[in-house]
């Protein structure tokens, strides 16, 4: 059995935690159930996973805790339990419930962060460690590919780092190169069919390196008719970061390479509208675009509020 455990705070009970205070208690939570069934990273992610798609969906409830993760009712007390807001862990199990106690007091909450860390660890633990079962066990739990992939990205993230706080960015063009943007999101684009700008276009020289904005992996790179020669990252907020018409790639770069705020991805260039290998239909730039999976689509939304913020700090940083 656990005992009760304790995850103090510096924070009084009056004030707010800081940002890093919130981040220091749940990687309390997450290693405290990790060294009991599975690594600490994957119920990281999981809780990640979720805490991101709170953000971004208005038919999800946002549970306000520490811990993201929640259970439906149903799951939590059993499907045939006449008390849905069953508590009791004897009469929970009874009736096939998944809720437990994580803290020896007797009650198995869904309102209990301990307790929700200590049902999905058990969960996860029932399919055995490694990635493969990960996958195996996420994939049961949200039948979605796209999840599944998504999870398995921060959780590589959190064990590489081995840390939560990977909230740093970078502007996507070293500041003390030449440059020039402003928003054109929603502009109208007329190559390959009546569509909008999805993204930022940074004019830059040819050549000029491109960063990576954010801590990721890159998910896809290669020939895309109208990105040209393109490269794709996504981090740890469900969010793909798109970079295209490069003139080049940087050496050794591929698909499944971990990068940080920083990284050199590729070059500046004016590849794209066309066949492979199309190039000088437009003076060289960079094209930006941020796509959102919220667990059931993936959508662009306007970058340009966050590079102008990204400018900002790499400017201060370059002091």
């Amino acid at each position: 059995m656990l005992g009760n455990t304790v995850f103090s705070t510096s924070a009084s009970a009056n004030e707010e935690p800081s940002q890093e205070e919130t981040l220091e208690q749940r990687l309390a939570h997450y290693v405290h159930f990790g060294e009991l069934l599975v690594p600490w990273y994957f119920l990281a992610a999981v809780d990640q996973y979720e805490r991101n798609i709170q953000s971004v969906r208005s038919d999800i409830p946002k549970r306000d805790s520490l811990i993201a993760i929640q259970f439906s009712e149903e799951y939590w007390s059993g499907p045939l339990n006449p008390s849905s807001d069953d508590t009791s862990p004897v009469t929970i199990g009874y009736f096939g419930g998944m809720g437990l106690d994580g803290n020896s007091d007797g009650v198995a909450s869904r309102d209990d962060d301990e307790d929700i860390l200590f049902t999905m660890a058990s969960y996860l633990g029932q399919f055995g460690l490694g990635e493969e079962n990960f996958k195996l066990a996420l994939w049961e739990y949200y039948q979605s590919e796209k999840a599944v992939n998504q999870i398995v990205t921060m959780a590589k993230l959190y064990k590489h780092y081995n840390t939560i706080d990977l909230d740093t960015h970078a502007f996507p063009i070293p500041v003390k190169h030449h440059y020039s943007y402003k928003g054109t999101w929603g502009a109208n684009r007329g190559w390959g069919g009546r569509r909008i700008h999805e993204g930022t276009d940074i004019f830059a020289s040819y050549g000029t390196p491109v960063l990576s904005t954010s801590y990721g992996i890159v998910e896809v790179m290669g020939w895309n008719d109208f990105g040209g020669w393109r490269i794709g990252v996504r981090d740890n907020h469900n969010s793909y970061h798109y970079y295209a018409h490069l003139a080049y790639y940087n050496e050794g770069i591929k698909v499944g390479d971990i990068v940080e705020p920083g990284t050199i991805l590729g070059y500046v260039g004016s590849s794209g509208y066309g066949k492979e290998g199309t190039s000088g239909k437009f003076p060289p730039h960079l094209h930006y675009g941020i796509y959102k999976f919220n667990g059931r689509t993936e959508w662009a939304f306007d970058p340009y509020p966050s590079l102008k913020q990204w400018e900002r700090q790499s400017k201060a940083a370059a002091k």
